[in-house]
């Protein structure tokens, strides 16, 4: 499926499926994709939020705009390269090492074609564990059942990296899931996991699913080799879960993270990617009303932080006429 994809409103016979510039025809839509993550995390409200706003600017524009539940972010960095999305929600890390070519990307090489349009939430890495399973701190996951999450998301390759600070394998939990988000509370709390896994913005269902319908308690992670990965790179941050926030974690919890980023391509043209760009920031304080983690946004903090691609020239054009560049 092509990223971008013109459609045929009724009367007319063909649809046209297009990268690169549009041409002006008479009668036809621009439909335009994000890929999103599991439907329980932050991702999936967050492309949502943002079609809905662009959506109800149809009639100006003739964008339509869905979100789709993918695999998270490695997923939709490797569908956008091959143009089967147009744009994606990422983790800062993950846009970082797709553009440059390296981690996980190392064997496709680097994405020069892909382009940062702006940031969204803070998304800390958060261990939520068993109250019963006696695990205190992240090295007491050593020799446990650990849900590291699916293949493709961002949360399974940021806990690979993790794992490679502290010298860790596979071979050192007990057992290892690889449950997707959406279905991993419901894992924990019936006791065939002891600890999962999570990067995403706060208040998260998933986690809130977790502390409400089971005992479970949330891991501080902290220590010499989560100071040697944010120390290290410029896309980590220490990061703090507040406290009251879950049930049973009433104190500030210290661990580490990302920024959830929307990027695109070079393939998509400058005045789609401006409209989408307009449609979010010209109804900001909506768009920051549509979820919990979306209510800290800064627009002055979404054109930079994060961003370890070069903008997209069509969010350049927005961001310089209304004075953020």
């Amino acid at each position: 499926m092509n990223a971008i994809t013109k459609r045929a409103v009724p009367g007319l016979v063909l649809a046209v499926c297009l990268m690169g510039g549009f041409s002006n025809v008479s009668g036809l839509e621009k439909f335009v994709t994000i890929g999103t993550g599991g439907v329980s995390g932050v991702y999936y409200p967050a492309g949502g939020a943002i079609c809905r706003l662009v959506n109800q600017q149809r009639k100006s524009h003739g964008i339509r705009c869905a979100a789709e539940s993918t695999g998270g972010s490695v997923d939709n960095l490797k569908r956008i390269r091959n143009d089967d999305l147009t744009f994606g929600v990422v983790q800062s890390d993950w846009q970082f090492h797709s553009y440059h070519g390296s981690s996980k990307f190392t064997d496709i090489g680097a994405d020069r074609r892909l382009r940062a349009v702006f940031s969204l939430h803070a998304e800390p890495f958060t261990v939520v564990a068993r109250a019963d399973s006696t695990i205190k701190r992240f090295d007491d996951l050593n020799g446990k059942r650990v849900n590291i999450g699916n293949p493709g998301s961002g949360q399974r390759a940021t806990m690979e990296v993790v794992m490679g600070a502290h010298g860790w394998r596979r071979s050192n939990f007990r057992l290892v899931r690889e449950f997707p988000s959406a279905v991993q509370s419901e894992a924990l709390c019936a006791n065939e996991i002891d600890a999962m896994v999570f990067v995403a913005g706060h208040p998260s269902g998933t986690i809130k699913q977790a502390t409400t319908a089971c005992d479970a308690v949330i891991i501080e992670v902290s220590g010499p080799s989560v100071d040697k990965l944010v120390t290290g790179h410029d896309y980590y941050r220490y990061a703090m879960i507040p406290g009251g926030m879950y049930r049973g974690a009433p104190e500030d919890i210290k661990t580490f993270g990302v920024g959830a980023t929307l990027v695109s391509s070079t393939a998509v043209p400058d005045n789609v990617v401006y409209e989408i760009v307009k449609s979010v920031f010209e109804n900001f304080d909506v768009f920051k009303s549509m979820h919990p983690a979306l209510s800290f946004l800064k627009q002055e903090e979404m054109v930079k932080d994060g961003l370890s691609a070069p903008l997209h020239p069509g969010a350049v054009r927005y961001y310089k006429e209304v004075g953020l560049q």
